[in-house]
């Protein structure tokens, strides 16, 4: 069994940053993929920013230029650097790893989640 790490997170105010961190201690399929994704409350879990093994990225529209994510060279631990934070960015943020390629985070393991609150 994969068991993601996560750590970071936390409260601050619109326009500050915050930096969150996802590591794969131990795996057992190949990491094509990882990503962070987050809900918020009453709505569904959407995907904030992703990276595959190869280097090429995926982000949502709406943190695009403010949102970047970075992987090491072991493939096994990425960033979130979430800068510039608007109150929209108040959810719970969980990251994936998957032996896929896409951003769909089919299979694979999931982290625990980690809260982000952003106040105006």
């Amino acid at each position: 069994q994969v068991q993601l790490v996560e750590s970071g997170g936390g409260s601050v105010q619109t326009g500050e940053s915050l930096r969150l961190s996802c590591e794969a201690p131990k795996t057992i399929f190949t990491i094509r993929g990882m990503g962070w994704y987050r809900q918020a409350p009453g709505k569904q879990r959407e995907l904030v920013a992703h990276i595959t093994e190869t280097g090429v990225t995926k982000y949502a529209d709406s943190v695009k230029g403010r949102f970047t994510i970075s992987r090491d060279s072991a493939k096994y631990a990425v960033w979130l650097e979430m800068n510039s934070l608007k109150p929209d960015a108040t959810a719970i943020y969980s990251c994936h790893a998957g032996p896929y390629g896409g951003s769909l985070s089919l299979g694979g393991a999931w982290g625990p989640g980690t809260q982000v609150s952003v106040s105006s």
